[in-house]
């Protein structure tokens, strides 16, 4: 049964998980057989912990026509129709470079560049994720980069599961790996004798795969790293209690260490979510898991007013954010700190999962405090230029030579001097 509480004081605990087991020292195990063996570990990290035997990593044209084949057309059109929203979403989010030129012919500038290659994690265990393959693909060949290298575990038969090709294909990636797991993040990292290394590593994965990536982090650059998926949802007394349920338990079938948590200020609709949980628990086919979570981590709490439930929302700073109250916009321009807000009472975070066009890929365990959802910006660099003439680096070298003088590093000051001595004689 779901936990009903009072005057929380410490709101940190609902979300944040610090009970897993330290899976650090296997995984940089693995990740040394990898950047040791190359091809070889992954092969056999591939059989022992996915049970495939694979004669090769890549997927072949023939697989994946293939895997393709085996997808139904319905299926293939709901995924386009989700596509062209991600699509049309993320590229408002493409930025350009800036020039800026002073009186004295000094120009400034930034240019704004795509990343070369990236690789893309797809989880495939206990479910396939091509809402994933779009998230993470669409906002990559929108931002401009050339290599989209998807890496997904196989299943036991050393196929990929057909939906995550489609998907892929739909989304722009232009390989497709058969591996899964620390091993397939270190492949991507350092590269083997198959896989390319990419310059960055984004998508979810389980304990393992976090671990990798902050392992790798400095060798490549990486999303996040992503801790079990949450939702908090603020419901007032005109909320659907069998709405209110179906979301949360929405994200207790991820995982049994996902975080479920109803902050409202109506007891009743409390009693009756705590009910309604129970009721539809029994229904789903992921009921081991979803029970696991709310059991451990479901939380409903009182507040006293909506503003307190914002307070508390903005202390959590969770993943999704549900506000089905009747007027949700005023309370939005009260949240600051979370990853993805849904308003009203028809807009489910199960939208924002698959269809509605904004990422799904977001920030966790209160990091939305100082991060962002994945972005086209997670697949672009920037650099800036500097160009100054004789007669503007003159106006400025004084300047230049105190500031340095001031830190002590007068190498620096005469570089910029240097320049209106006049040559030695010989």
């Amino acid at each position: 049964m779901i936990k009903i509480l009072r005057d929380v004081k410490a709101p940190e605990i609902f979300i944040r998980v610090d009970d897993e087991a330290d899976v650090s020292a296997a995984v940089a195990a693995i990740i040394a057989d990898v950047r040791r063996e190359g091809d070889a570990a992954v092969l056999r990290y591939s059989e022992k912990l996915d049970g495939a035997r694979l004669d090769s990593l890549e997927l072949t044209d023939e697989e994946a026509s293939a895997a393709l084949k085996q997808v139904d057309g319905a299926f293939v059109e709901i995924l386009l129709r989700a596509a062209r929203n991600i699509e049309a979403f993320h590229r408002r989010q493409l930025r350009e470079g800036f020039e800026l030129t002073g009186d004295n012919g000094e120009i400034l500038g930034q240019k704004v560049l795509p990343l070369a290659r990236v690789g893309v994690y797809v989880p495939g265990g206990t479910a396939a994720y091509p809402s994933t393959v779009l998230m993470n693909c669409i906002p990559a060949r929108i931002a401009g980069v050339k290599e989209i290298i998807l890496v997904t575990p196989p299943r036991p038969d050393g196929t990929v599961r057909p939906e995550i090709v489609a998907a892929a294909r739909i989304a722009g990636a232009t390989r497709i790996f058969k591996c899964g797991g620390a091993q397939a993040i270190a492949a991507l990292a350092y590269g083997t004798e198959s896989i390319p290394a990419v310059d960055k590593i984004v998508g979810p994965g389980n304990a393992y795969v976090a671990e990798a990536k902050r392992q790798v982090f400095g060798r490549v650059g990486i999303d996040m790293i992503a801790g079990p998926s949450e939702i908090l949802v603020i419901a007032d007394e005109t909320a659907p209690a069998r709405h209110v349920a179906a979301d949360l338990l929405s994200q207790a079938e991820h995982d049994a260490r996902a975080r479920a948590v109803l902050v409202t200020t109506s007891e009743a609709l409390a009693l009756k979510v705590a009910e309604e949980i129970e009721s539809q628990l029994a229904e789903l086919p992921r009921e081991s898991i979803a029970r696991a979570s709310i059991e451990s981590g479901g939380k409903i709490i009182l507040a006293g007013s909506l503003d307190e439930a914002v307070e508390l929302a903005n202390a959590l700073a969770p993943e999704h954010l549900e506000l089905i109250v009747e007027d949700p916009f005023p309370l939005l321009e009260k949240v600051r700190n979370a990853g993805s807000v849904f308003l009203g009472k028809y807009c489910p975070e199960a939208l924002g999962d698959y269809f509605a066009g904004p990422n799904h890929t977001l920030p966790t365990l209160g990091t939305a405090r100082f991060s962002s959802p994945l972005s086209v910006d997670d697949f672009i660099k920037k650099f800036s230029y500097t160009y100054y003439t004789k007669e503007a680096l003159a106006r400025v070298r004084d300047d230049i030579a105190a500031f340095a003088e001031r830190e002590g590093l007068t190498a620096h000051a005469r570089s910029v001097t240097i320049r209106f001595e006049p040559e030695a004689k010989k």
